[in-house]
Order: C-alpha cells, then sequence, then structure tokens
C-alpha cells in the first residue's frame, strides 16, 4: 500500500522535489491557455495570468484539495462576454465593472463554503451540466473562429457569429489562416510524433513557439499588405498579442458603479453558479485519479477559491476554478502535495516575466486556435456519442439545456435544463404531481445498522436529483470502511445524479476497507445498458444479450464459470500502473477457470482515460492471472502500440529498468533484472512471442493481459488468451 505524503510544511520539505517537477509541466500548459482564455473572454491577456497566479498561490494557502491545479477557465468565458457587453456604458470601464462582479461572487462563494454548502452542487443534473460545458465550448468556438481566420462577425448571436464563419470564409485572411492551421495539425497530430524533442514542451507551447517564425516571415511588425492569388490582405501589429511593458501596468481595479442594475447581478450569480459547480465537479474527477485515494473537502475548496477569486478580481484577474486539463497533468508527472499548485503559479509568473518580450510577437490566431480546439472538444460529436450512450432520456436533457443556453444565457439555460429533466422524470414515474414530490421528498427511505456492523439502506419512491441532498444525509451516516448493501428495490425511478454519487460512494468505501453492494436494480428498465441510466421500476428482468450468451457457451465448452457481474475487487486493478491514473467504472461478463493453483479469469472492464473534463471510456477485455508465488514486477509492451496506445511514457511513477534480455519488438521494464532473468525462461519469451499479446504486466503476484485496450475481445482472442494462459500454466506447473 502506498504511503500518503505527509500535509503542510513536512509534506512541503519531503516533496518538493516531484511537485517542482510537475508543477513545470503544468505551468508550461498554463501559460498559453491563461492568456487564451483572458483574450477569448474580451478581456485583457494579462488578466488570465494574473488568475492563475492568484490561483497557484492563494488557493495553496487555504484549500481542500490535495493535488488539484487553480487557475482562469474556458467556462467562465461566455460569462465575462455577456458582463462586458452589458454593462458596457461608454466610459470604458465595461471591463472593470465585470472585475466588481467578480470579487462580489467570491465573497459569496466564500460564504457557500463556511456555511457547509458544497455539496448543494450535487443536486445540479450532470446531463445538464454537460450540456451546459457544450454551449460554453460552442460558443468559445463561434467566437474564436473568426481570429484564427482573420475575419469577424458584428451579429452578437452566437448561432449567427457561426453562420458567418462559413460565410465569411472567402474573405478570409490566408497569412493568418497559414498559421491557425499549422498550430491545428500539431494539436492534432503532437502525440503521434514519435520523436522525443517533440515532447520536451507540451502541445500548446508548440503552437505558439511554432507560431513566431511564421510572424517573421509575413513581417507583422509593420502594418502592409501582402498577395495571394491576385488579392491584397492587410497584416501588421494588430494581429499580434497586445501585453503592456510592465506587468504593474496590467493591474486593473473593480468597479462598483454598476452595483444597484440586473446586469450587474445577472452577472455575479452566473460567475458564482458556473465556477462553484464546475470546482467542485472537478475536484471530485481530480480524487478519482489521485494514486493515494485522498478526498478534497468541497466546503473548504469552495472557501479556498472564492477567496482567490476575490483577490483576483482586486487586482484585474478573471474568476478561479479547479482546472481539470492541468490537475490531470499534475498527477500524471507525479505530483504529491498541495505545493505543487504554488510552484505553478511562482514559476507562471517567472515566465511572464522573462518571456514577456517573446509573447508580443505571439499572433492572436495562435491563441485563438487553441480556444477553436478546446471549444470544439466541449462539444464534439464524441461528446453527444458519449451522452447518448447513457440513455436517450441523457441526451434530451443534454441537448434542451445546450440550446437553450445558446439562445438565452447560462443561468436560464441551467434552470431550463434542469426543468426538462424534472418533467421528464414525471412523465416517467408516471404518478400525479402531489404524489411524485412526496415520493422525491417523504420516501420513507432510511439507514439500519445490523448486529454485525454492517448497514442496509432502503431507498425508496423516486431518487432523482432533487432528492440527492436527502439521500447524502443518509449516506454519510455510513462510517468509513464500513459494509453496507444499498437496496433500489422499492424505488419507483433512479436518476443518473444519484447513481454517479454512490457508485463514487462505493469506490471511496472500497478504499477505505469497506464493501458496498448496491441491489435492486435487476426489475428495473432503463433506455441504455449503462449503469447511469435513469432506471425505471416495471418489473422486468433483463435477459442476457448476444454477447453474453456467447460468453456462457465457451465457457460452458470450456467447463469454466461465466457471470454477469464478477466479484473481482475493481481497487485490485489499481495495483497495475496501467490502472494507476485510469478509473475503472465497471466489471462485467467473466468467464473463469476452477485451478486453484494458477487461477485465470477474463473480465469486460469499462475504464476512463484522459485529461479533459469528459474523459473518454473505453470498454475492453483483459485476463488476470494469479499466482500462487511472488514474482517480479514487470511491464512488457509490444512496440507497435506503445505510443499509439498505451502512452507508458506518462507513467512517471514507474522507475523500473529496461530489461534487454528479450525479442527486439518489445519494451520490458523490470524492477529486479535478476529476478527477472529466473522468470522469463527461454519457454515464456518464445510463448509471449507466439501469441501476440500487446501487453502484459506484473504487480508481484498476478499479470494482466490485454489482446487489445480499446475494445472488447472477440471470439478469436478470447481463445488466444486462453491458450496462452494454459500454455503458461503448462511451463510453470512444473
Amino acid at each position: 500500500m502506498e504511503i500518503i505524503p505527509k500535509k503542510g510544511f513536512q509534506g512541503l520539505i519531503e516533496n518538493w522535489q516531484s511537485d517542482l517537477i510537475a508543477a513545470l509541466s503544468v505551468a508550461l500548459i498554463a501559460l498559453p491557455l491563461s492568456l487564451g482564455i483572458a483574450l477569448a473572454a474580451g478581456a485583457p491577456a494579462m488578466a488570465g495570468i494574473f488568475s492563475a497566479v492568484v490561483g497557484g498561490v492563494v488557493t495553496t494557502l487555504y484549500r481542500g484539495g490535495h493535488i488539484s491545479v487553480n487557475g482562469p477557465a474556458k467556462g467562465v468565458i461566455a460569462v465575462i462576454l455577456l458582463g462586458i457587453a452589458t454593462m458596457d456604458d461608454g466610459t470604458g470601464q465595461a471591463f472593470n465593472y465585470v472585475l466588481a462582479a467578480v470579487v462580489v461572487s467570491g465573497a459569496l462563494q466564500v460564504l457557500l463554503g463556511l456555511l457547509k454548502l458544497g455539496r448543494l452542487a450535487d443536486i445540479f443534473h450532470s446531463s445538464v451540466i454537460h450540456g451546459l460545458l457544450a454551449a460554453i465550448g460552442i460558443i468559445i468556438f463561434a467566437k474564436q473562429i473568426h481570429v484564427a481566420l482573420g475575419t469577424y462577425s458584428k451579429s452578437p448571436s452566437i448561432i449567427q457569429n457561426l453562420i458567418d464563419a462559413v460565410l465569411y470564409l472567402p474573405q478570409a485572411n490566408p497569412f493568418v489562416v497559414i498559421i491557425s492551421l499549422a498550430g491545428l495539425l500539431l494539436l492534432l497530430f503532437h502525440s503521434k510524433i514519435s520523436y522525443r524533442f517533440f515532447h520536451i514542451l507540451p502541445t500548446p507551447m508548440w503552437v505558439i513557439a511554432l507560431s513566431i517564425p511564421f510572424v517573421y516571415f509575413f513581417n507583422f511588425f509593420e502594418q502592409h499588405t501582402l498577395s495571394f492569388l491576385g488579392k491584397a490582405y492587410e497584416v501588421g501589429p494588430k494581429l499580434l498579442l497586445d501585453m503592456p511593458d510592465s506587468i504593474v501596468d496590467s493591474i486593473m481595479h473593480p468597479n462598483f458603479g454598476k452595483i444597484d442594475t440586473i446586469e450587474f447581478w445577472t452577472t455575479v450569480l452566473s460567475i458564482l453558479m458556473i465556477t462553484s459547480i464546475e470546482s467542485l465537479a472537478i475536484a471530485k474527477a481530480v480524487d478519482k485519479i489521485d494514486p493515494y485515494k485522498r478526498k478534497t473537502d468541497l466546503n473548504k475548496d469552495l472557501t479556498g477559491i472564492g477567496i482567490a477569486t476575490m483577490a483576483a478580481g482586486a487586482i484585474g484577474g478573471l474568476p478561479i476554478i479547479a482546472v481539470i486539463i492541468r490537475s490531470t497533468v499534475n498527477v500524471h508527472n507525479g505530483a504529491k502535495t498541495k505545493w505543487s499548485n504554488m510552484y505553478q503559479g511562482l514559476l507562471l509568473l517567472l515566465f511572464i516575466v522573462v518571456l514577456g518580450p517573446l509573447m508580443k510577437q505571439v499572433p492572436l490566431c495562435a491563441f485563438a486556435i487553441l480556444l477553436v480546439y478546446t471549444g470544439f472538444k466541449l462539444a464534439s460529436p464524441a461528446v453527444f456519442k458519449q451522452i447518448y450512450s447513457h440513455g436517450i432520456e441523457q441526451l434530451i436533457f443534454f441537448v434542451g439545456t445546450m440550446v437553450l443556453t445558446l439562445y438565452t444565457n447560462l443561468l436560464i439555460g441551467l434552470f431550463g435544463g434542469l426543468l426538462l429533466a424534472l418533467f421528464s422524470h414525471f412523465l416517467l414515474a408516471k404518478v400525479s404531481p402531489p404524489r411524485f414530490f412526496k415520493m422525491i421528498f417523504d420516501s420513507g427511505s432510511n439507514l439500519v445498522l445490523n448486529p454485525d456492523g454492517s448497514y442496509d439502506l432502503k431507498i425508496r419512491g423516486i431518487a432523482n436529483f432533487l432528492g440527492l441532498l436527502k439521500i447524502n444525509n443518509l449516506v454519510s451516516q455510513i462510517p468509513s470502511g464500513a459494509n453496507a448493501t444499498i437496496d433500489f428495490s422499492e424505488t419507483r425511478l433512479v436518476g443518473t445524479t444519484v447513481l454517479e454519487d454512490l457508485y463514487d460512494f462505493q469506490k471511496i468505501q472500497q478504499n477505505s476497507g469497506g464493501s458496498i453492494k448496491i441491489k435492486g436494480l435487476d426489475k428495473h428498465i432503463s433506455s441504455s445498458n449503462h449503469k447511469l441510466a435513469t432506471k425505471i421500476n416495471l418489473n422486468v428482468v433483463e435477459p442476457l444479450n448476444r454477447r453474453q450468451n456467447l460468453l456462457k457457451e465457451m465457457a460452458e465448452s470450456y467447463g469454466w464459470d461465466f457471470q454477469v457481474e464478477p466479484i473481482e475487487d475493481l481497487e485490485y486493478f489499481n495495483s497495475f500502473y496501467f490502472f494507476k491514473t485510469r478509473p475503472i467504472d465497471a466489471e462485467f461478463n467473466c468467464i473463469s477457470d476452477h485451478d486453484e493453483d494458477i487461477h485465470f479469469e477474463l473480465i469486460d472492464l469499462t475504464f476512463e482515460d484522459g485529461a479533459d473534463i469528459f474523459p473518454d471510456e473505453y470498454k475492453t477485455t483483459v485476463g488476470l492471472l494469479k499466482l500462487p508465488f511472488p514474482i517480479p514486477r514487470f511491464t512488457i509492451e509490444k512496440k507497435d502500440i506503445l505510443e499509439r496506445v498505451l502512452h507508458i511514457s506518462e507513467h512517471k511513477d514507474i522507475d523500473y529498468k529496461l530489461y534487454k534480455n528479450f525479442p527486439k519488438d518489445y519494451i520490458v521494464k523490470v524492477d529486479d533484472v535478476q529476478a527477472m532473468d529466473v522468470f522469463l525462461v527461454d519457454k515464456l519469451k518464445a510463448l509471449i512471442e507466439i501469441s501476440g499479446l500487446h501487453h502484459l504486466e506484473s504487480n508481484g503476484e498476478a499479470i494482466l493481459i490485454f489482446k487489445n485496450n480499446l475494445a472488447l475481445a472477440q471470439t478469436k482472442d478470447y481463445v488466444n488468451m486462453i491458450q496462452f494462459a494454459e500454455n503458461f500454466k503448462s511451463i510453470y506447473k512444473k
């Protein structure tokens, strides 16, 4: 079991080196993104830097998280744009009015944290929040695509901005487009470039760095025209980043002159809602990938972010949140304590002082293409597909929220989406309105302590986002490390948000040595097989699907067992490096042999990967070969998929030695070379080559096997892995 790093100054002293190394990678990513976010929000470029620096320094001194990184985020872009537009009175103070709104929103956020209302964010339906983020992505894309093309749309409508991007395409400035296109190609293909030199800097920094030679080649430093296909286009300093010579000159102060207007308070509440919800959601997401399984104090984190937001607004910065991309990079690069957040803020300040003159040579379109790419990812077809996989009703909530937000504003979009979700639940429940709300708020759910020390939580009525606070109050009474059963058999409807929270609680309890069994959903139906889809109790038992029937027949042909719901502890997979930062959501469809000496089983898994608020979800089949004797720890990777799929270079915590006594088509890393020499006999080397397996990994007592880690195994793959296991047994049983 891993030793949890110490807190406070002891943690700083013991882990400063690993935290500083991680912070360097984070700061390199934060520099271009912070500038780009500020520009996209219509704010001075340094506003983004101020937020990143204050977010790093101030939140570190008072925070509830451990390894999350704080700074400005894309979620506030739409709010700041709207605030500047609605409070512009022609005095040139529009952004100063917005800064006042930022300070007030931070103060309210501090109050929410002190009143311990951090869990209020849980009542916001997850699909509605995703719809809100998708709308924000479209707003970012619609605004920044014109900067990336060198065009301009006068319309205040986001939809018209998108239409104008197509209509004005013939008018695009080719000398701007060339730079944007080069940046886009880098964003798309940087991870696939095998040369190590290109991995010294993170992708956003390469986009910025490689845009500068174009600036010199086209001479953006002087206002002039360039000809392309017989047509003249203007280029000049107005296409470059405008930054003051001194950081002190960039400081701006809030103006509270609009505090008595509806526009001011709309901006305040919008900032408060977006930053609070997004920060709390990201805090829970970062907890999932924390190698030490620490839990964020959400109320304290909310207070700390509120204090930092007030400080940032007071000097000209944007609202602050916990940022998912930078937090994930922080984890992947070995950060251990909260001090890495402070280091990245201080390093960013150093970078902007040292690189300030160079940043003035960066074209605006380079920052724009970073934001265009980010905006597209928030509302890409993959996001729609992922939401749809949770059920058609989730897609309706998602799209409804997104469309409503685009045509109105964030507050109306949020509450409109929640009303849509609530109305849909009412229709699905098929009860009268009074009965519907009684089944939510007076359902009769209760918690019982058994004589053996375990707990039974019986959830009744309608378990949806409105009743989540009451359900969480019952769940919070289950002590850490205790065993409990959560029974849904008497529920009429179970919503996605409730299921998300309880599955998260199940993982937390398992980490602390307890066990949570969730039952009673077998008589519910849903529009999707996904475990988070809304469940309705119509007393229908789901039959085995085609794949499960095939696997059951295969298991029977070998004389093996088949289970739809395996009993393997999900946390056990965390002992393998591959799953250290790839949370497993579910396991299903297990076939296993009866061998008590060397036991083998094949399990379908669902896991998450990616450094985004919408991580990619993969379904795969793994083999697990459990041995009765200790073996060396190792990883064996087939070279043809090393960089494309497994990204083993991301695992900074693998401190293994390269093992060279193996066929050249593989990369082998071991912790004990001599022990590996004894274990890896010639017959096993030949067996691995013949089997064509892509990934084998030992945790010291078992071997994890992948045939293809991005897809569920087919029949031939099962046969291949079973043959490997049987041949392995024949070698080592002798």
